[in-house]
């Protein structure tokens, strides 16, 4: 479990491949210059309801990730969260899709 703090004064946990995704999205994002609306479902244990941070370039932002390793990226996830994040609604963490199996080759 991976640990998003932002403007050092709010810190909420996420899996540490979400977080590694999320990471990708707001980066590209920041790098741009963009301000834009980031929210999610809280979990049950803390109560419900959903969070809305307004991330701006301007403000700390601190990914901690509980493993050493980077997890596998999924471009098709990283590109659905983005096109999302680039709507009215803002960011949100959207469901996974599927990778495409690879192609066999034969030599």
């Amino acid at each position: 479990m991976g640990t998003l703090t932002y403007n050092t004064t709010f810190a909420t946990d996420f899996d540490d491949r979400v977080l590694a995704h999320l990471q990708l999205v707001i980066g590209a994002k920041l790098r741009r210059g963009e301000s834009f609306h980031f929210s999610w479902k809280n979990a049950p244990t803390v109560g419900g309801g959903r969070t809305i941070l307004w991330l701006h370039p301007t403000m700390p932002l601190v990914y901690t990730f509980e493993s050493e390793t980077v997890p596998p990226i999924n471009r098709r996830w990283t590109d659905a969260m983005m096109e999302v994040a680039n709507g009215p609604a803002g960011l949100q963490i959207v469901p996974e899709p599927e990778v495409p199996p690879t192609a066999v080759t034969s030599a």
